[in-house]
């Protein structure tokens, strides 16, 4: 058996040992946590990152950064797209199987029920406080901040917020976005750098006004921007102007996030010429992502982009990088039921020649490909349904030059790219 079926199926048992529920609290963790004598204590140079999107290629960009300056880096990323190791980094490489079992059996010896998030926010502290004293961590948030468990330091050394749009309302009360901005940053350290990526408007005043009596040091986007230079997209801050030269960050939301890096990277002591040579170098899977293997062994002229964007602002990320393109464009589409796939699909109008649905497997709150034809049908796109990706792709024309996009969500893109 290939090492990465056996990482299904440990994530498989994990997922029917441990509630995959949602239940936001902090209580359960700090008690296993404390009767592990609080390992979270001896982590240094904690990172949040925060927001509802663009967290994870903020943290990957920042990770490639440091790790250019010859600096040991952990991070804790969720979800994994196909592989549960890949949610634990270590310095130099990702966690083995064998050891989250072993820390697995350590928090259990606490007797604490736990959630799954909870669980593996613990296997990561256990980890991490077994590399190097020395590195940075990144921990990537999960739901909201407020109870979400990996709010655990009261002084961390920075505390990013991304991207924060309507996302996760059925999660709050009222169901506003202020209530969301409340929840993701109204709970941050008062005693760090907070550094606050590009919004809207609305969310900037909002997060403003949530902020106004945090003592921390504040570093909000304006005091650095992206900004188009005869056809080219550069950084740019008060002492430096950064080409951003890379043939792998394909959309204007994703530089965004790469910039965001670049500022908390200088801050922390990386040299401009360090971060040029690393800009070409950057990537981010499952994000924006052309992709080459199994799945277009076969293909001739066509093309396979995947994008895990599930919400209004990333979909309409990816809706403005595709309009560059003058080939015909199909999409291979599936979504969970909590991501409003009606509004989404309008973001694609005049985009899709076709539009393919399928069911995201293994995913109990997956839509049926069924549900997804009649969302896009009534929305005005041709379209059909398929039992899964292959299937899927066999359905769309294999001739002439084309582009094919899979994408409405991060679990199914990284069912894609297991396939791949």
């Amino acid at each position: 058996m290939i090492m990465s079926q056996i990482s299904k199926n440990l994530y498989r048992k994990l997922q029917k040992q441990y509630s995959s529920r949602i239940n936001l609290d902090l209580k359960r963790i700090k008690k296993v946590l404390k009767k592990l004598n609080n390992p979270e204590e001896s982590l240094k140079k904690i990172i949040n990152i925060i927001g509802s999107d663009g967290k994870n290629s903020v943290l990957t960009s920042l990770k490639y950064f440091l790790e250019a300056n010859r600096q040991k880096v952990n991070t804790f990323t969720s979800p994994h797209l196909y592989d549960i190791r890949q949610r634990f980094w270590l310095g130099n490489r990702f966690i083995t199987l064998n050891e989250i079992k072993k820390y697995k059996k350590i928090i259990e010896q606490t007797q604490q029920k736990l959630t799954l998030f909870e669980l593996l926010t613990c296997i990561y502290i256990l980890a991490a406080v077994k590399t190097n004293s020395n590195s940075f961590n990144l921990i990537e948030s999960g739901l909201l901040f407020r109870k979400d468990s990996t709010n655990l330091w009261s002084n961390p050394l920075a505390q990013i917020v991304t991207n924060i749009n309507y996302q996760h309302q059925e999660w709050v009360r009222p169901k506003t976005l202020e209530e969301i901005c409340k929840q993701k940053v109204g709970y941050l350290s008062e005693n760090t750098r907070i550094y606050i990526g590009k919004q809207k408007p609305k969310t900037t005043k909002l997060i403003k006004k949530i902020l106004n009596k945090n003592n921390s040091i504040k570093i909000k986007y304006g005091s650095w921007k992206i900004i188009n230079k005869n056809k080219k997209m550069f950084y740019k801050d008060n002492k430096n102007l950064i080409y951003l030269n890379s043939k792998k960050v394909h959309s204007v939301g994703l530089l965004d996030n790469v910039g965001l890096a670049i500022k908390i990277a200088l801050d922390l002591g990386v040299k401009k010429k360090i971060i040029k040579k690393t800009i070409p170098k950057i990537q981010f899977e499952g994000r924006v992502q052309f992709i080459r293997g199994k799945l277009t062994k076969k293909l001739n002229k066509t093309r396979i982009l995947v994008d895990g964007c599930h919400s209004d602002e990333s979909t309409k990320n990816l809706a403005r990088f595709l309009k560059r393109f003058e080939e015909p464009i199909y999409a291979v589409w599936g979504s969970l039921k909590n991501k409003n796939p009606d509004l989404l699909i309008k973001n694609f109008k005049g985009i899709f020649k076709k539009v393919v649905t399928v069911k995201i497997p293994n995913e109990p709150n997956a839509m049926s490909e069924s549900e997804l034809v009649q969302i896009a049908k009534k929305n005005g796109f041709e379209t059909i349904a398929s039992k899964d990706i292959r299937d899927a792709i066999k359905k769309i024309p294999k001739k002439n030059k084309k582009i094919i996009v899979i994408f409405g969500s991060l679990y199914l893109v990284g069912h894609a790219l297991s396939l791949n």
